[in-house]
């Protein structure tokens, strides 16, 4: 059962159970009420009728003595008073035991109005002695209501006396009923809560205790065997929560073996590069050349092969450490020298430098061989007026270098293949590292993708562009060469 569904099936139940007992509780409590009300409606209305029947006769004595209009309309109140509580008593026979007294009790109040009504005209035809004789009658007539309206209250508290009593002992009986329904209720709501916040707590705490294990490293499975989950939402998620820590586990040991494996397999191909050419042995042979043409008179066959030797000796280095601008310059510079040789007049290379940006760390072999990929792809089909402008500069979001050629420049297709790393074609005809390699060690050492701009159209040359983040916002990190060849 889902956890929406004991919501929507529990709750309305507690609650349409309640509501059923707090009805019936007030159902009972309005009978009793009502019988209640109406023996004391009863009550109030045989003495409201007694006493009204003294007031109207003091009104008509009033009257009598001194037939004002004040007196007059005194009494026109009284009995009208009167007449209305007498047209209440016929409805009181219904629920009353003592519906023969009420008859009795509503006929004297009848003659009292008719003796009342017989004075007043006395009185307007100017005879006193009928007048008072009629006065002296009401007057009887209202003893005998006063005496009849006592009897009438007293029956009825004889009568309601028992009745009182289960009154008294169905009201006990009530309070009891709703102290037990309460503390049912209160029991059922936190039986109810608890079995609900168990269902939804419990899962939820699993699940935070896995995940800081997960953070902590430790994927391993921590469901025991043969334990199930409930067939709830949380149940599902903790399975699937698993699921993926397993997953993610087999995933690590993977990526272990590959990692392992590309270890060894570079130390393979460091290892054949290293058999193959012995570094000491080819220095020391260039540096024989060097001299050799040195003392033979040859001096730019000797600055060329001294250029040779240090370029040979840079590359040869140790690529897992970070150099600076400076030294990636002074390597392109050696670099160029070569170059030159081979095209004389026909290529220039500018140089805008900031020397505040060269002591920025940078991976080395980092700038040769963009600018290697210039020549090769841009400048060297030209037959003149071909150029390199090499530009570093330090700007408020880090340090900016720039290299541009004049050349053939390049497709939109290229240029989107060289953003995406998938082309390298450079790497197979240079000395060097390709550009896809460059562009990979520059996104790992600092940990940052967006350093790369490249500006070409057919015709117009080539611009790539390198946006080095400030030293503070990073932390560069060794990275191994790739696709050297």
């Amino acid at each position: 059962m889902t956890i929406r569904t004991k919501l929507l099936v529990f709750i309305p139940l507690l609650v349409l159970l309640v509501n059923l007992i707090t009805f019936f509780l007030f159902q009972s409590g309005k009978m009793v009420q009502q019988g209640y009300n109406q023996m004391m409606d009863r009550l109030l209305l045989y003495n409201q009728s007694a006493q009204t029947a003294e007031n109207s006769l003091g009104a008509l004595h009033s009257y009598l003595l001194n037939p004002t209009d004040t007196n007059h309309k005194l009494y026109t109140q009284n009995r009208n008073h009167l007449m209305e509580l007498r047209a209440q008593l016929p409805a009181q026979q219904a629920t009353s035991a003592r519906s023969s007294a009420i008859t009795s009790y509503t006929h004297l109040l009848d003659t009292f109005l008719e003796q009342q009504q017989a004075a007043f005209a006395a009185v307007s035809a100017e005879s006193s002695m009928a007048s008072l004789a009629q006065y002296e009658k009401a007057e009887k007539t209202v003893s005998f209501i006063r005496e009849d309206g006592q009897q009438l209250v007293d029956m009825e508290l004889i009568i309601y006396q028992p009745i009182y009593g289960q009154i008294q002992t169905e009201n006990k009986r009530m309070y009891l009923l709703g102290a037990a329904v309460f503390i049912t209720n209160t029991m059922l709501s936190i039986l109810l809560a608890i079995w609900i916040s168990r269902s939804i707590t419990a899962p939820v705490s699993r699940l935070v205790s896995r995940a800081k294990q997960i953070s902590k490293g430790q994927l391993q499975q921590s469901t025991r065997p043969g334990q199930q989950h409930p067939n709830d939402e949380l149940g599902l998620l903790t399975g699937a929560f698993e699921q993926m820590s397993s997953d993610l586990l087999l995933l690590i040991e993977k990526d272990k073996e590959s990692l392992e494996k590309d270890r060894l397999v570079k130390e393979l191909e460091l290892q054949a590069l290293q058999s193959q050419i012995n570094p000491h042995f080819l220095f020391n042979t260039l540096n024989v050349l060097s001299k050799l043409a040195l003392l033979e008179g040859a001096e730019k066959t000797s600055d060329l092969i001294v250029s040779m030797s240090n370029l040979l000796r840079y590359n040869l280095r140790n690529l897992d450490q970070p150099v600076t601008l400076r030294d990636e310059v002074a390597h392109v510079k050696e670099y160029f020298i070569l170059q030159q040789a081979r095209f004389r007049d026909r290529i220039q290379l500018v140089m805008d430098i900031d020397p505040s940006a060269l002591q920025q760390p940078i991976p080395a072999l980092t700038l040769q061989p963009i600018v290697e990929n210039a020549f090769l792809h841009g400048i060297e089909q030209m037959e003149s007026g071909a150029g390199i402008r090499l530009e570093i500069a330090r700007r408020p979001d880090g340090v900016h270098i720039s290299v541009a050629d004049n050349g053939s420049g390049m497709t939109e297709e290229v240029r989107q293949s060289l953003m995406r790393l998938e082309s390298d074609a450079s790497s197979k005809q240079s000395t060097g590292l390709g550009t896809k390699n460059v562009f990979k060690r520059l996104q790992l050492f600092y940990g940052a993708n967006e350093l790369i701009e490249i500006e070409s159209k057919l015709g117009q040359g080539t611009k790539v562009t390198i946006r080095i983040p400030k030293e503070k916002e990073v932390e560069p990190i060794h990275v191994q060469t790739i696709d050297r060849g």
